[in-house]
């Protein structure tokens, strides 16, 4: 099961009996699916789901934004893995929220610098 708070599901290669998943270029065939025309007139992968080689395995990574912003793709893909018997994991973690400090400005004399004016 994948967490809920992982912002993106691994399909892996891989079936649940450990069989390597062909055709072998499966990825970029299950990511051209969902590929668009840019203005530049080049075919790109969708931002929310691109093939990357994990550990040796060809994988497709899809973002969970996916689910909210087009929920028929999103279960596509979740029956094409369901279907194919393929295994899943959590994509990278969440990015942690860093709270950073503000920092003092001095000026040579050890005073502080006053704040910059605002930009108009």
């Amino acid at each position: 099961m994948i967490p809920p708070e992982s912002p993106e599901i691994v399909i892996q290669g891989v079936t649940e009996s450990g069989a390597t998943f062909r055709p072998s270029d499966w990825a970029e065939r299950l990511c051209g699916m969902m590929s668009v025309f840019g203005e530049d007139r080049h075919l790109s992968y969708s931002p929310y789901l691109k093939p990357i080689m994990a550990a040796g395995l060809r994988c497709v990574v899809v973002d969970r934004k996916l689910e909210t912003l087009d929920p028929a793709a999103f279960a596509f893909l979740m029956s094409f893995a369901r279907d194919n018997e393929l295994k899943l994991r959590p994509g990278r973690l969440p990015k942690p929220v860093v709270d950073v400090p503000a920092v003092e400005r001095r000026n040579p004399d050890g005073a502080l610098d006053a704040a910059p004016a605002p930009r108009p």
